[in-house]
């Protein structure tokens, strides 16, 4: 069985998922800026093909049977572009990785730990210091934090914050009793009161149609003035323009971002992420999508991949199942 590892990303995890692999098959490299008659060749053969993008720019893959995307999200996928037929499973294991990033999040951004450190080390400064009348920090406990998306993020930092003693909202799609460790669980309809009530609001729901755009103007608005919004999934679940007016003219207090608009090329790392100079504001942390990059998340996720591609070879049904073309 042809399998195309379509992309460098997923080419770069040859080695790891053959290792992890208990089933013959032929691991064929497609990686970025593979000649198109080259490329075009090996996927009119593949039977699956592991990616994190297949589009109408790619060569059409007309044998596919199941395409394994590389992570979570499969919004770069066209789903339409697909031969009927195809079944599309993803790949979690990011969930731990994120759930701790944003407790460090939280708690930087309540012990602003990074400001007295560097004011400290570099200054020599005594500033934010309690035996200098600096202002008091703020604590994590009691803080209400608002987890927009209940899926593998969500149930990873539940326990995480119930352990820290902070006050957990859910605003998910489905209706359902708030799980232990919640306070209070609601869906869309109640987002606005979700939001009033939100201290930290974590996006950690995924990028579909009614998501696009969801935290626009008048959502953004409606949060506390000192609240702090969380993203860990995808940038444009929140409105570019919105965001950065909203965290430039103090309608919110701040944000810690790892989530973007814009990315990079293997040519050109130095993409700014937005079109916005987010980078200039004084209340916001930015990381380069960076926040589920483990050792840990790779070895989860590569070892999904590896069971669905054996469970396809012996024809045992896949798991994580996404679309079926």
């Amino acid at each position: 069985m042809k399998v195309a590892l379509f992309g460098t990303l997923a080419c770069e995890q040859r080695e790891r998922l053959l290792s992890k692999l208990t089933v013959p098959v032929e691991l064929v490299p497609v990686p970025d800026g593979t000649p198109p008659d080259q490329a075009a060749r090996i996927l009119a053969d593949a039977t699956v093909m592991v990616t994190m993008k297949y589009d109408r720019s790619h060569p059409p893959a007309p044998g596919l049977r199941l395409l394994l995307v590389g992570g979570a999200g499969y919004d770069d996928v066209d789903l339409g572009y697909l031969a009927p037929g195809v079944l599309v499973c993803n790949a979690f294991g990011h969930e731990v990785a994120i759930a701790e990033y944003v407790v460090l999040a939280l708690l930087q951004w309540c012990s602003r730990f990074i400001e007295a450190e560097r004011s400290f080390r570099v200054d020599g400064h005594w500033r934010l210091s309690g035996r200098t009348g600096a202002p008091f920090q703020e604590e994590l406990a009691g803080k209400t934090v608002g987890l927009l998306g209940y899926g593998h993020i969500g149930r990873a930092l539940v326990p995480r914050l119930a352990a820290l003693e902070a006050d957990v909202i859910v605003c998910t799609r489905t209706a359902r009793p708030a799980p232990a460790g919640v306070r209070w669980l609601t869906d869309v309809t109640g987002l606005a009161e979700f939001l009033r009530q939100a201290d930290f609001v974590v996006v950690a729901c995924a990028l579909t149609p009614e998501t696009q755009g969801l935290l626009d103007r008048t959502r953004l608005a409606g949060m506390k003035r000192t609240a702090v919004l969380i993203n860990v999934s995808r940038g444009t679940i929140v409105d570019e323009d919105a965001l950065y007016e909203a965290l430039r003219d103090g309608v919110i207090g701040g944000a810690v971002l790892d989530a973007w608009y814009r990315y990079p090329t293997r040519d050109d790392l130095t993409v700014r992420p937005s079109k916005h100079p987010f980078h200039e504001l004084p209340n916001v942390y930015m990381t380069p999508h960076s926040s589920a990059w483990t050792i840990g998340m790779i070895e989860r996720r590569w070892a999904t991949i590896a069971d669905n591609l054996d469970r396809f070879v012996r024809e045992d049904p896949p798991i994580n199942v996404v679309h079926r073309a």
